[in-house]
């Protein structure tokens, strides 16, 4: 049984959040600030992490970078009620692997953590590494090398980068970047992926402005080149 925990200082969407979980088979933990959430996220190792962004004392902001700093598997789905793209893109950079926005919808909230918890393509890949040019990455390790300097990606950074790595040159388009990534029903928004693309490409391209690597196809989607 899968177990989840529940960061969450309104204590009646918390609540509401658990007894659905709870009606899907899953075990849950609940946390009320984001102190007592790193103390249940180190003793008992849950599986999934649903996180909201904005409490007292330490927030979502902080609970995720402090998880990510140990611990780049685990997913954290975060909440939150301010919808704007720098937070969303805030936190997506810290190492979450999805938002949702408040107010809740369960049946939606329901459907993200069983995608994430699913097994992804790409991690049932046979292949132990990919060989571009100067880029390295090892599907084993998740690890990422561009000339010999190991670059630190978050986990749905990896498997963006890993997906287009398999077809170089290859045009994709967002839609089937986001069923690769993030499953073909997995209910999200294609500005995911432009966000996930702009943070690869700072991480991986000289002048990310102008990338060389990091394609844009316009009107289409993304193709990776790397000789």
């Amino acid at each position: 049984m899968k177990k989840l925990l529940i960061v969450d200082d309104e204590v009646d969407i918390a609540n509401s959040i658990q007894y659905v979980l709870n009606q899907e088979g899953f075990s849950t933990l609940m946390a009320h600030d984001g102190t007592k959430a790193i103390q249940l996220i180190e003793a008992e190792k849950p599986d999934l992490i649903i996180l909201d962004l904005m409490m007292p004392g330490l927030d979502g902001y902080e609970v995720c970078r402090r998880v990510r700093a140990a611990d780049r598997k685990t997913p954290i789905l975060m909440l939150t009620a301010r919808t704007s793209e720098i937070d969303t893109v805030v936190g997506l950079e810290l190492g979450a692997n999805d938002y949702i926005s408040k107010p809740v919808r369960l049946r939606e909230l329901v459907a993200r953590v069983k995608a994430h918890l699913r097994e992804s393509p790409t991690a049932q890949t046979q292949a132990r590494g990919i060989k571009l040019g100067n880029l390295s990455i090892d599907i084993d390790s998740r690890t990422v090398l561009v000339g010999g300097n190991q670059i630190e990606l978050t986990f749905k950074e990896f498997e963006l980068l890993a997906a287009m790595a398999k077809h170089p040159n290859r045009v994709f388009t967002r839609d089937q970047l986001f069923a690769q990534v993030w499953g073909s029903d997995f209910l999200g928004e294609s500005r995911t992926v432009d966000v996930h693309i702009r943070y690869l490409r700072e991480k991986l391209e000289e002048n990310p402005s102008q990338p060389k690597h990091i394609l844009t196809v316009r009107g289409v989607g993304y193709r990776l080149v790397w000789e």
